[in-house]
């Protein structure tokens, strides 16, 4: 039987069979690609949803939002974090609770986007009715 050293290489990704197959398999020219199927991917990050959600109901609760996006509280939390942080959303205590008011004239981040205000993808999405997910905000 004969025994291949493994690499640094290896051992840091993984250095698995099925690695070193896909390797072999792209250096044949058989590329293994997965699809769309393997791994969903959509066209809004949990940062936009968070936004758009605020946008909609400024005084939802957290646990709203995140069950109406599909993510959780904790995640919800960090990106409303982000989100004060960078401008784009203010939150106020009204009562036991969180008021968010946002700021639609903030810029995209990314460079190609940069100079346009997150208004614009406020208006294209905020008024859309979604189907229903159950989540109520509970006064």
């Amino acid at each position: 039987m004969k025994y291949r050293k493994i690499s640094s290489y290896d051992s840091m990704c993984g250095g698995s069979r099925s690695h070193r197959a896909e390797r072999a398999a792209r250096q044949k020219g058989r590329h293994s690609v997965s699809t769309s199927a393997d791994r969903p991917w959509t066209f809004l990050t949990n940062h936009a949803r968070v936004l758009l959600e605020i946008a909609r109901r400024p005084q939802a609760r957290v646990r709203d939002i995140a069950v109406s996006i599909g993510i959780t509280e904790r995640a919800v939390q960090g990106i409303v974090a982000d989100l004060h942080r960078a401008g784009y959303v203010t939150i106020e205590r009204a009562g036991r609770r969180n008021q968010y008011k946002l700021n639609p004239d903030g810029r995209f981040r990314y460079p190609t986007e940069a100079g346009l205000p997150v208004r614009l993808l406020v208006d294209m999405f905020a008024g859309h009715d979604l189907p229903d997910s159950g989540a109520q905000d509970a006064g």
